[in-house]
């Protein structure tokens, strides 16, 4: 296992409307705040369209299997880091019967609204997320 100390900053709540790219819009917002490392607390609203992708083979690096299509679904939980500026965030959706997600693709564009919540973190150095072997 490994830890990393890391100081609160500052919370951010982002609102994107309607035709938004949720990553375009994370990462507009990213260089807009200047924020270097956060955590992707949460995030819900609805979605017109959407794409992730998964995992799909259990060899390293793993390859991934990507998933698209346009539908109404709600956004009940998003969340990840921004590590050194770049945005790597996780998203599930549903509808009435199932729920889905992974890794946010762009092409996810907010119906009604998305809000996110962020938590920015200092004391993390680069280093440090090179510890966690993260990649985005």
């Amino acid at each position: 296992m490994i830890a990393v100390e890391a100081q609160a900053k500052r919370t951010i709540l982002l609102r994107l409307n309607s035709g938004d790219d949720i990553l375009a819009s994370l990462q507009e917002a990213v260089q807009r705040e200047n924020i270097k490392n956060a955590i992707i607390l949460s995030a819900f609203g609805a979605v017109s369209s959407y794409h992730f992708h998964v995992v799909a083979t259990s060899n390293l690096p793993p390859g991934n299997l990507f998933t698209k299509g346009d539908k109404a679904l709600d956004v009940v939980s998003m969340n990840g880091a921004i590590i050194d500026g770049r945005v790597h965030a996780h998203i599930t959706f549903t509808d009435d019967k199932i729920a889905m997600g992974g890794h946010l693709e762009p092409g996810t564009t907010v119906l009604t609204f998305i809000i996110l919540t962020l938590l920015e973190v200092d004391n993390v150095t680069m280093t440090d997320w090179d510890r966690f072997k993260l990649r985005v």
